[in-house]
Formats: C-alpha cells, sequence, structure tokens
C-alpha cells in the first residue's frame, strides 16, 4: 500500500482525536509512525492501527475507516493532475478511477495493486458497481464514494452488499437523492 494512505491516515487521527491519542495508537500498536508519502507499506499495518484507534476511541473499525475514507478523499484528490476535461458529478469521478487512476498509479508504481471496480450498471441516477481488493477495506472505499459525493454537492444514498465472507468483493447501490 503507497505511503500517501499512512501519512494521511495518522495526520487526520492527530487532527481528529490529537497528538496524545495518535502517539498511543502508535505506542500501543508498536509502530514507530515512520512513513514516506512515497513508500510502500503492508497494508496490515494500516489495520492494525486502526484496531489499536478503534479500542482507545471505543469507535467501531468500520466506522473509522469510513471517517477516514471521507476526510482524505479531497487530500487524495489534489495529488491527482488536472483532469481535462473535470470532472462534474459523482459517477464519473468514480468511473475515472478505475479507468484513469488506478491505471496511471499502475504506470507509476508497477508494484501497486490498487482496488479493482467493476461497473455492473449505471443511469443518470443510479450506479452499481463491484468492489474487489485483497485489503478488504470497504468501508474506507465507502467513505471515499460519501467524501466523492460531498465534493461535487450531491446527496448520495449508498448501500453495501458483501459478496463474500472475507468482504473482499463487495457490492456498491449508489442513488442520486434529488434535490
Amino acid at each position: 500500500m503507497k505511503g500517501i494512505i499512512f501519512t494521511e491516515f495518522l495526520d487526520i487521527v492527530e487532527e481528529a482525536f490529537g497528538l496524545d491519542i495518535c502517539q498511543e495508537m502508535l505506542d500501543k500498536a508498536e509502530d514507530e509512525g515512520i512513513y514516506t508519502a512515497v513508500g510502500s507499506y503492508d497494508h496490515r499495518a494500516l489495520v492494525k492501527l486502526i484496531i489499536t484507534l478503534s479500542k482507545i476511541t471505543n469507535v467501531p473499525a468500520e466506522q473509522l475507516q469510513e471517517i477516514y475514507g471521507e476526510a482524505v478523499f479531497l487530500r487524495l484528490l489534489k495529488t491527482l493532475p488536472a483532469m481535462d476535461p473535470p470532472h462534474q458529478d459523482t459517477f464519473s469521478f468514480i468511473r475515472s478511477v478505475e479507468d484513469h487512476i488506478h491505471t496511471e498509479v499502475k504506470k507509476l508504481y508497477p508494484d501497486a495493486t490498487p482496488p479493482q471496480f467493476d461497473f455492473i450498471t449505471q443511469t443518470s441516477t443510479k450506479m452499481i458497481m463491484d468492489y474487489k481488493s485483497a485489503r478488504c477495506m470497504s468501508h474506507v472505499c465507502l467513505g471515499l464514494i460519501k467524501g466523492c459525493a460531498k465534493h461535487f454537492s450531491q446527496e448520495l444514498k449508498v448501500s453495501m452488499e458483501p459478496m463474500n465472507k472475507s468482504q473482499s468483493h463487495v457490492r456498491f447501490n449508489l442513488s442520486l437523492i434529488a434535490e
């Protein structure tokens, strides 16, 4: 997993819970917290940090993942090159993640293994897509989707349906809520 995910996670934890909680999380997880944005790290270290933070804060790990995903969306968006034409809505941006962004990430970092999105169906108001990742972090994906919708000032109803026990394959049903 690319280091930017770790560095942003630590920044968000510090902002949301304070430096003392962030340090307690690192200490209890026996993690030195030394990450670089361009480095590559085992995703299990992030999972361990999330579980440790959950124990400290009594916030469920899935909820922490979702909060993190939503908070990190704009930070990750700023690292992307400008799109031409720029995206105008949530659905077109989500499609570009698989069609463009993940492709570019693999070119820049051949060892990267980003999640895979399979698009089942889409209309102007609904999208059904499958998330597939051995990292089983679909709640981070849910948060990213919510962060994306917020960025485009769109309100979404989102449901998740695990397609297997490990949740390495999850189906997302997205519906735009008319204003």
